[in-house]
């Protein structure tokens, strides 16, 4: 059973493999897959393996075929950056799932020229989307309409947790605001910024096959 948040009659249930499901809608969400990011660092002289980015498209299968939704959508940094033949092979692979509309809300690593977007199969967001009583941006906004809980990424969150001794480890995490949700980054090729907590915060980490409220971290 997966930690949930309800906002207004919407449940949102964070799901260990860092991604949102609203049952009421069949809608799933992630954040910052950064796909091709492996690519641009070998232009660039970094020898990094492509198979780094085979975990990130097994992981959003199994999350397709479990629960199957009608609407999957990205909150920005789909692709890393220019064009390069892995933007082809992403699209290709994600088309085999016929009874899913996957969608796009632009961040600021989709640079990608509009030809391509529009050749995908992604329908592109170039502005915020409204979902009902969601607010569905790349980065944190900073004017959320009234009654909106604004979903979002970006920022990459995570927590370092302190054990015996001098034993610590960074873990990702959704951080939760008074009016804001913060996604952890889907794709396994980025980093953590380690969040700074208010007050009334709420803070979940992601250990492993499930998600934990962190009561207190460093």
């Amino acid at each position: 059973m997966h930690p949930s948040i309800t906002f207004f009659g919407t449940t949102l249930h964070l799901l260990p493999e860092k991604a949102i499901w609203i049952a009421e809608t069949s809608t799933l969400l992630i954040a910052d897959l950064h796909f091709g990011k492996a690519a641009h660092f070998r232009k660039s002289g970094i020898p990094v393996p492509e198979p780094i980015h085979l975990h990130d498209l097994q992981g959003i299968k199994e999350l397709v075929e479990k629960y199957t939704p009608t609407d999957f959508y990205v909150l920005g940094d789909l692709f890393h950056s220019d064009w390069n033949e892995q933007w082809d092979h992403l699209n290709s692979y994600l088309s085999s799932f016929v009874l899913t509309r996957f969608h796009l809300v632009k961040g600021n690593h989709d640079v990608l020229a509009p030809i391509a977007y529009k050749q995908s199969l992604f329908e592109i967001h170039e502005k915020p989307v409204e979902l009902g009583n969601l607010f569905l941006t790349h980065e944190p906004a900073g004017k959320i309409p009234e009654g909106k809980l604004n979903l979002c990424g970006h920022l990459h969150p995570g927590v370092r947790l302190r054990g015996k001794g001098r034993q610590s480890l960074r873990i990702s995490c959704f951080h939760l605001g008074e009016n804001q949700l913060i996604l952890p980054a889907f794709g396994r090729f980025t980093g953590l910024a380690l969040v700074k907590r208010k007050p009334n915060d709420q803070i979940f980490g992601i250990s492993g096959e499930k998600v934990i409220k962190i009561l207190s971290h460093e």
